[in-house]
C-alpha cells in the first residue's frame, strides 16, 4: 500500500503549542510521523511526507499531493488542544469525515482501538469533522489527536519519545488490522 502520512501543520504554525511555550505540536507530529514511516516502510509499504520538517506545507498543497499520487491511505497525525490554558481535557480522539466512506470509518475504527489499547489514555471516541484533509482527499483518510497540549499529564506524555513511538506503532498496527480487513 502507499500510505501518505501527515504530520499536522507545520514548525512555524502560530498557535498550536501548549499554553507554556513549551512544546509546539510539530515537536510531536513530526517524530511519530517519523516512526510511522519506519514502521511501515519495513512492513513493505511505501510511506510518503506531506509536509517538510523545515517549513509549513499549506494544507491544499497537503491534500492535492495525496490525491495526485493516489495514495491508498492518509493519515493526519495531531496533538489536541482545549482553551488556551491547562486544563481537565485528556484522552485519544479519532477524526473522520461528517461524511465518511466505508472504508474510512474502517480505518478510523481500527486506528483508535489501536491507540486507545496501547496508550491506555481516555477513549473520545470517533468523531466526525469538516476537516479539509479529510474532506477533499480521495481515498480513505482519518486524523488522529493523540493527547491535550492542554493537559500537564497528557503533555509530558506527548513530550516523550517512548510515547510517540507507542503511538506510531499503534497507527501502523491499526493500518495493517485496516488492510488484513
Amino acid at each position: 500500500m502507499k500510505i501518505m502520512i501527515d504530520a499536522g501543520h507545520g514548525p512555524e504554525t502560530a498557535g498550536k503549542r501548549s499554553p507554556d511555550g513549551r512544546m509546539r505540536e510539530f515537536h510531536f507530529n513530526s517524530p511519530v510521523a517519523d516512526e510511522l514511516k519506519r514502521q511501515l516502510t519495513a512492513a513493505g509499504h511505501t510511506a510518503i511526507f506531506s509536509h517538510h520538517p523545515s517549513h509549513d506545507v499549506p494544507l491544499n498543497e497537503r491534500i492535492q499531493l495525496a490525491n495526485r499520487l493516489k495514495v491508498d491511505l492518509f493519515v493526519s497525525i495531531h496533538a489536541n488542544a482545549f482553551g488556551a490554558a491547562f486544563n481537565s481535557a485528556n484522552g485519544i480522539e479519532t477524526y473522520l469525515y461528517t461524511q465518511p466512506q466505508a472504508a474510512s470509518k474502517r480505518l478510523g475504527a481500527s486506528i483508535h482501538q489501536a491507540l486507545v489499547l496501547s496508550t491506555g489514555r481516555k477513549d473520545r471516541g470517533l468523531k466526525y469533522a469538516d476537516f479539509a484533509v479529510l474532506r477533499e482527499t480521495k481515498m480513505p483518510a482519518v486524523l488522529v489527536e493523540c493527547g491535550f497540549m492542554t493537559n500537564l499529564q497528557d503533555l509530558a506524555l506527548l513530550q516523550s519519545d517512548a510515547y510517540r513511538k507507542r503511538c506510531a506503532r499503534a497507527i501502523a498496527f491499526g493500518i495493517d488490522c485496516y488492510q488484513k480487513g
